[in-house]
């Protein structure tokens, strides 16, 4: 049986098709994709600035939502910041720096790791409440910063994260 030039072409694309379909359905079941639920980067509005800031919690609801903060959980949604960072007692640095004890640490301060100027600039021990500001946004908190995180919009969760961030200490900070 002898198959003309359109038959063997028509044949090769299906079999092309039917490989790719084959191919995909395998993939999808060995790998399993999270959504990305954070941009890494975002574009402002041109009226930006006109726009009124979104406020972070005052000092005492913060308080309030430290107490019922839940470390695994903040622990689970560091997991976005570990393309950056690294939390091991004396480890490297990552694209950022290594997170361990930064809870009353000096702010842009860390073994062998250059920070921006804008945080340099902020000066003082990173508190509670500032590491809940810079969560919010970071670019808010430090215009020029480095970081291009767009930041954590729930309050709840940027408590569990900073709750997470405390435990990584010898001697935690005392919560407010």
């Amino acid at each position: 049986m002898k198959f003309s030039f359109p038959q063997m072409l028509g044949g090769a694309l299906v079999i092309t098709l039917w490989l790719i379909w084959v191919g995909n359905l395998i993939g999808n079941a060995l790998v399993h994709v999270d959504e990305i639920e954070v941009a890494a980067v975002t574009a402002e509005p041109k009226d930006a600035a006109k726009a009124p800031a979104k406020a972070t919690p005052a000092p005492a609801e913060m308080a309030v939502l430290l107490a019922s903060a839940n470390a695994e959980k903040g622990g689970k949604q560091f997991n976005k910041c570990k393309a950056c960072h690294t939390t091991k007692k004396g480890g490297k640095n990552g694209v950022g720096p290594n997170l361990w004890d930064v809870v009353g640490r000096t702010k842009a301060s860390g073994p062998g790791f250059r920070f921006s100027d804008a945080l340099k600039s902020k000066g003082g021990a990173w508190t509670y409440d500032d590491l809940d500001r810079f969560l919010a946004k970071p670019k808010d908190f430090a215009p020029g910063t480095k970081m291009s995180f767009a930041g954590l919009k729930k309050p709840a969760d940027r408590a569990n994260v900073v709750i997470f961030l405390r435990s990584l200490s010898d001697t935690p900070t005392p919560l407010p």
